[in-house]
């Protein structure tokens, strides 16, 4: 006997829904019964995911606060869950500390997630979730990313204060390790089999995180109500192995 489906009839939104732990967790909401909002940075690929979903979707920019501020005053319909993913790491590793960088980094792993909380929290129905991606991957991806790290611990204590203040809808974060998406294939370019292989032979779980491990846990946490306020490392081990 099949099993009910455990967002029948919730809308579910996405924040950077387009690719990698956002369209996997849309996916699989989607596949649990939710109707999905995705939104993201590139048209072309956010106008494939809504197609795909039947989505309502979205193309702007969600570090531009002023366009968020404003698809939020748009959104007419109550909502069960909110997703936040930030962008990714920049393209081109860089040997020196950027000022206007960091900056940019502050923007989509701290202060993005913030004012989605802020100007979400009133669309969010009680008992329903607030979820932030992080990154625990301690500079093995790409130079900076030791940063990113220091950023999502900020994240983690903000995410305890936002679960007291924005109470009855519950606030989440998950600290992703390395994650094998589209996107950290094309950073790291030649190098990616190499980690691949290194994670499967040293992770405890014998293999590499996915896209799919991350989305799992966040759906988990949508239908989970007796959880908030928590971070929950998802990286196979990594900490234990590489500090």
């Amino acid at each position: 006997m099949g099993r009910e489906p455990q967002l029948p009839g919730q809308r579910v939104l996405v924040i950077g829904g387009s690719s990698g732990i956002g369209l996997e967790t849309a996916r699989r909401a989607h596949a649990e019964g939710a109707s999905v909002i995705i939104t993201a940075r590139d048209p072309e690929r956010v106008h494939r995911a809504g197609l795909e979903l039947e989505a309502s979707i979205a193309a702007f920019d969600a570090t531009d606060f002023d366009r968020l501020g404003i698809f939020f005053a748009e959104v007419r319909t109550q909502l069960d869950h909110v997703l936040v993913t930030v962008p990714g790491p920049p393209h081109e590793p860089r040997t020196d500390f950027d000022a206007e960088e960091a900056r940019r980094e502050v923007d989509a792993h701290l202060v993005l997630p913030l004012r989605v909380a802020r100007i979400a929290s009133g669309k969010v129905r009680p008992g329903g979730t607030l979820l932030f991606i992080g990154c625990i991957d301690h500079g093995r991806v790409e130079r900076g990313s030791t940063f990113v790290s220091a950023l999502t611990t900020a994240l983690s204590a903000m995410t305890k204060r936002l679960a007291f203040e924005l109470a009855p809808v519950r606030v989440n974060l998950l600290a992703a390790g390395f994650v094998d998406t589209p996107l950290a294939a094309e950073v790291m370019g030649n190098g990616i089999d190499a980690r691949r292989e290194e994670l499967r032979t040293t992770l405890p779980i014998g293999r590499v995180i996915g896209a799919g491990d991350v989305a799992a846990l966040a759906v988990h946490l949508m239908t989970n109500t007796a959880v908030t306020g928590a971070t929950f490392d998802i990286d196979g081990g990594q900490q234990l192995v590489e500090g």
